[in-house]
């Protein structure tokens, strides 16, 4: 089984879950502590794994089973997430996550709707080659938008940037004032080019998305303001979950 992992039980061997755990649709935070919060706007919620940095309850909105796993952050974790749970028979995968704004467009506190992302990562350039786009299913970005509208949150759509590192690799100074110069106009390049923010997980799940046939999007609160140097922690967080919660209601007006 070293192809495939399991564990004694017959579980998928990072997160820990079997067929019957999952349903079709996911909502994907990278923090374990967010599973919980995101799993009591659910009905029946139950824990039915953890394992490292992956979090599962499983619940029902309405008769949609829906599953709650974290990713922990990146690419490579957030990969074998997406992996396993494919497997296990989920085709509808919403990130609910955070993200640092670098656009005048998405403030602190307020959302961003990922439909595409900046391939910044080093994960998906071991799936498919650097030119294939890192893009969010359509059905999927309308109904978080009209969740957001209905449920009156500021939310703006547009374009993430990925990256593997959250210090150097977003344009901050790493430990020491160190800051090769391949990142010193990274942020202005990336405003210039309409992109809204820097997160870490959405090229990962868009790309895998579109290579497995699943659906996929984000919802992002901003935490971070790299303009004004305004972060709160976890401002938003509680709008990013109402809204991906909302947008469930509103899959089949959109062909999910």
């Amino acid at each position: 089984m070293a192809l495939e992992p399991r564990d004694q039980r017959g579980r998928m061997y990072h997160v820990g879950l079997k067929k019957g755990d999952v349903g079709k649709v996911v909502f994907l935070p990278g923090d374990p502590a967010r599973v919980e919060a995101i799993a009591k706007r659910l009905e029946g919620a139950r824990l039915v794994a953890e394992h490292r940095e992956y979090k599962s309850y499983s619940g029902y909105l309405g008769r949609e089973k829906v599953l709650v796993t974290s990713t922990g952050i990146g690419g490579p974790s957030t990969a074998i997430a997406v992996e396993e749970l494919a497997r296990l028979g989920a085709r509808t995968m919403v990130r609910v996550g955070t993200c640092g704004s670098i656009s005048e467009r998405a403030k602190v506190g307020e959302l961003v709707i990922a439909d595409s992302a900046v391939r910044l990562d080093g994960t998906t350039a071991q799936y498919v080659t650097p030119g294939y786009p890192a893009a969010a299913s359509p059905e999927l970005v309308l109904a978080l938008k009209e969740a957001a509208e209905r449920l009156k949150k500021k939310a703006v759509v547009g374009i993430s940037a990925s990256t593997d590192s959250f210090y150097v690799g977003q344009g901050r100074k790493g430990f020491g004032g160190y800051s090769p110069s391949v990142v010193g106009s990274l942020e202005d390049d990336l405003r210039a080019a309409k992109v809204l923010c820097f997160e870490m997980e959405c090229s990962t799940l868009f790309t895998l998305g579109r290579i497995y046939g699943l659906k996929t999007a984000a919802v992002l609160a901003v935490v971070a303001d790299r303009l004004s140097n305004e972060f709160r922690v976890g401002a938003g967080v509680d709008d990013s979950i109402d809204v991906a919660v909302g947008s469930l209601r509103l899959f089949k007006k959109f062909g999910v």
